[in-house]
């Protein structure tokens, strides 16, 4: 049943629509993203939606009575209750009805005219109150609020705690638990995934999918959208279509609609061109105009197609790393990490090989942003070590921004670190992130969140590094930007690591996953979704050895194939692909450095005066033949072990 319809609704400023004609349908169980680029209308759309204002031309309708929640970006909870009694709130006419209930009971009880008319209507009153409780959910709705205040990490010794002396990110966290508790009719959240670690985003994800209304989801959070949705609305180029299916989905579709149109309008274009060119040719010949003139009204006639737009207009830039690196990039040893000498997580053992990409998880508050700042030594371990390998230079991107001056101008901020680049080299790399025009004369503190971590990248690009060290990447981009990242990490020829609770952007880019833990650490040899499988499977090996050591003789856990428990569950076979891996770089490691001697020798012999050497050229060529041996072998080493190792994976 249809819950709401915005029926050719436009805003228009100055004259000019930001958007026009935008339908859509939302029915009662609906599962809707609204996406667009930043500036597209999206949050003057919802404004509209939710009655804030009302439509420049077009029109909302809306089943009457329907409630609508809605969650703003970044709002907080306010309340000077605590936690408990604040979501207590929410279920205010059940605890009256409770009451009431309580209250008849005693009635009822103290009653003695048992046949009198009133005792009767007692117990009819009764009776209703007791079916309305129940259906209602009386005896579990505590039970739903632990479960939702669980599911955001607020726990019962949380719950006494005062509202008003949380933080900022607890406080919007609060804000979604509640209005998830309210079930209202359509629930609307803008970026309802931030502040939210990965264990937290799959619990909502989870909760979500069996919501009982309807949803309009505004979010970066590819993942989230493609586990939620069934519809996205697209809102660009001032116009919107709706397409059917998850977000993955609607890229490939909106894909296909842009190579369709552009078919269509070419096809178009050479017809118009034709009879164009005919026109030019032939109007003021005497033998061919009335011909001419036919074509001129066929061309009139000609509803012509617009110009396809493609994407709008987003970021392009690269990495290039201005040297290789060693085949070991970082190593380290049994890192503990902490703050104050308080250990949060460790031992922590990593080793990353080059041209690998390799993403840190965990829960919030675990450390991974202290490990990051222990490798580069900002913050030191509290035991343990890290140790870059030969000719690593890392750059290393701050989440938290703090590597930018605020006084400083945009084109300043990267030409005081490069002041022998000419400005229009500057100025030409900064328009790859967007900033053009007076854009570099901005002053940073000035920027948005956004506008910033470009500036951030800007600088990273610049540097020239081999290893990236990135610290939440993906925060204050929007989608475009973030698919121009994943590619510009996909085609560096260096060696990335990265910590991120974007699981889309870690499923695009990570070649490994190491999970940190209170523990320690574990090494996943695969991207998220990849990683997301071997800890179902730990999982289900656990519950199996559980019901063994229990001796239950409950029906086995079904798994996967033995062989791929086994690869799990043995450390002797991770040990033997880690070494047929290093083999592998080493032995590729030698075959370029054998190259280059051997190119190097070549280039030699054909200098004029080493070639009309004779006893030089034959010392050339005797190294020439060894270093062409060695070569030959290195290149037949690297081959077979490559063999090895892709027969190990299958």
């Amino acid at each position: 049943m249809l819950l709401l319809q915005v029926q050719q609704v436009a805003r228009l400023f100055s004259g000019e629509p930001l958007f026009q004609n935008i339908n859509l349908n939302i029915q009662d169980h609906s599962r809707i993203a609204l996406v667009g680029p930043n500036g597209a209308g999206k949050s003057t759309l919802i404004k509209m939606i939710t009655g804030e204002t009302e439509p420049d031309e077009g029109q909302i309708i809306s089943r009457k009575g329907i409630s609508i929640g809605y969650l703003a970006q970044d709002t907080g909870l306010q309340s000077d209750d605590t936690i408990y009694a604040e979501m207590l709130k929410v279920f205010a006419p059940l605890i009256k009805m409770e009451k009431q209930i309580h209250q008849l009971e005693q009635e009822i009880a103290t009653g003695s005219n048992h046949e009198s008319a009133a005792y009767q209507r007692l117990l009819q009153q009764y009776d209703q109150l007791m079916h309305d409780f129940s259906a209602q959910n009386g005896y579990g709705y505590e039970a739903e609020i632990r479960a939702v205040l669980h599911g955001f990490h607020f726990y019962e010794e949380d719950f006494d705690k005062k509202i008003s002396s949380l933080s900022g990110g607890q406080k919007t966290r609060l804000a979604l638990a509640r209005l998830l508790l309210e079930k209202r009719d359509l629930l609307i959240l803008d970026e309802p995934t931030n502040h939210l670690d990965i264990e937290t985003l799959q619990w909502l994800e989870n909760y979500l999918q069996t919501y009982p209304g309807a949803l309009l989801l505004v979010s970066h959070d590819r993942y989230f959208l493609d586990k939620i949705v069934t519809e996205v609305c697209d809102i660009s180029h001032k116009h919107a279509k709706t397409y059917p299916g998850n977000y993955s989905t609607f890229v490939k579709q909106k894909q296909e609609d842009q190579k369709h149109a552009w078919k269509e309008y070419e096809k178009q274009q050479v017809e118009i061109n034709k009879l164009q060119d005919f026109v030019d040719k032939n109007l003021v010949r005497a033998t061919t105009s009335k011909r001419a003139q036919s074509r001129q009204k066929q061309l009139d006639k000609i509803d012509r197609l617009e110009r396809p737009e493609g994407d709008e207009k987003g970021p392009h830039f690269s990495f290039t790393p201005a040297e290789k690196s060693g085949s070991v990039v970082l190593t380290v040893e049994d890192g503990y990490v902490g703050h104050d000498q308080q250990t949060v997580a460790g031992p922590i053992n990593l080793e990353l090989r080059k041209n690998k990409i390799l993403a840190i998880v965990g829960p919030n508050g675990i450390g991974k942003s202290t490990l990051l700042k222990s490798i580069i030594g900002e913050i030191p371990f509290i035991s343990g070590s890290a140790k870059f390998g030969a000719k690593v230079q890392y750059g290393y991107y701050d989440q938290e921004q703090q590597g930018l001056h605020d006084k400083k101008t945009v084109l300043n901020e990267i030409w005081d670190d490069h002041p022998t680049t000419p400005e229009k080299d500057i100025r030409s790399l900064l328009g790859g992130f967007l900033f053009s025009g007076d854009d570099v004369k901005k002053v940073v503190h000035n920027l948005s969140g956004g506008e910033k971590a470009r500036l951030l990248l800007t600088k990273l690009a610049m540097d020239h590094d081999n290893l990236l060290i990135l610290d939440e990447p993906t925060n204050h981009l929007d989608i475009n930007s973030k698919e121009v990242l994943e590619q510009a990490l996909q085609d560096f020829s260096g060696t990335v690591l990265f910590v991120s609770h974007d699981r889309y952007f870690i499923n695009q880019t990570a070649d490994e996953i190491i999970e940190i833990a209170p523990e320690g650490s574990t090494l996943y040899l695969g991207n998220y979704d990849y990683y997301l499988e071997k800890k179902e499977e730990l999982r289900l090996i656990a519950a199996q050895q559980e019901l063994e050591q229990a001796g239950s003789t409950a029906a086995p856990v079904k798994t996967e194939s033995a062989a791929k428990v086994d690869y799990v569950n043995s450390k002797a076979q991770q040990k033997q692909q880690r070494k047929l891996e290093r083999t592998v770089a080493d032995l590729e490691e030698q075959v370029e450095h054998l190259d280059e001697q051997k190119t190097t020798i070549e280039q030699t012999m054909s200098q004029p005066d080493v070639f009309n050497d004779a006893a030089k050229m034959q010392e050339l060529q005797q190294q020439l033949t060894d270093v062409t041996e060695q070569l030959t072998t290195a290149e037949e080493q690297w081959e077979e072990s490559s063999e090895q190792l892709e027969a190990f994976l299958e």
